[in-house]
């Protein structure tokens, strides 16, 4: 079985895959003056891309991305460097294999498909002190493998985007994580489910938090959170996680 050249795995007592990653060295540098468009496969050789700027916080979009990849594209063998906003943008289901963020701005990646399901294999991320992963969109976002240093959240489903609802689903596997606070926060109110299953690096207990999204098209709003933990509705235990790695 072969994963990416920067990672090693190793089998637990349990039977369970647990990744060891180890962050690789960038072979050069791309500085972008704008956001690169991917159709197909793009392979980055594990080159540092960015985009020159200072990361200041506040909402981006997409002229701030790093990587915009439209439906069914493959990003792959990556490193996003610091000097971005945005990180990387899927338009629709797209394939992120072996990419890493050396330090996440606003949001590492976020999820535009109205539906289908984009799936994150490999690689990992530093300093997120918000999200990791946003999903605006639709569908199911499937993460595994992944490894996380310094979180507010791995994956929210948006809580108040314009045109808000759902339903959005994230399975979260064999997610390696330290200095952060929760894995997955989701709306209840509009059919989100998060699926966590042999990870590590937050409270068991804490790891999934239930919210009602909101529409800001209709009122200003923030989402509220209603609870905290698996509920095996919204926040599934798919078991084998635990505090520490």
């Amino acid at each position: 079985m072969k994963l990416a050249t920067a990672t090693s795995l190793l089998i637990a007592a349990t039977g369970s895959l647990q990744l060891i990653a180890a962050w690789p060295s960038a072979t050069g540098n791309v500085k972008l003056s704008s956001p690169k468009t991917i159709t197909g496969t793009f392979d980055c050789g594990l080159k540092r891309y960015g985009r020159g700027v200072t990361c200041k916080r506040g909402e981006g979009g997409q002229q701030d991305a790093v990587f915009i990849l439209e439906s069914g594209a493959t990003l792959k063998n990556c490193i996003i460097g610091a000097d971005q906003l945005e990180g990387v943008h899927c338009k629709g289901p797209c394939k992120i294999q072996n990419v890493w963020w050396e330090k996440v701005c606003e949001d590492a990646l976020t999820i535009l498909q109205t539906s289908g399901t984009t799936t994150i294999t490999g690689g990992g991320a530093k300093g997120a002190t918000d999200k990791v992963i946003q999903h605006n969109g639709k569908g199911t976002v499937h993460v595994k493998n992944f490894n996380v240093q310094g979180f507010g959240k791995i994956y929210r489903s948006c809580g108040n985007c314009k045109g808000n609802g759902g339903p959005r689903h994230v399975i979260l596997e064999n997610i390696t994580a330290s200095g952060g606070k929760v894995f997955a926060g989701v709306n209840q109110n509009y059919g989100d489910t998060a699926t966590i299953k042999n990870s590590c690096g937050a409270k068991v207990s804490t790891m999934c938090e239930i919210y009602n999204g909101c529409d800001k098209a209709v009122k200003s709003c923030e989402s509220p959170k209603l609870s905290v933990g698996f509920n095996g509705k919204t926040c599934i235990n798919g078991g084998g996680n635990k505090d520490s790695c």
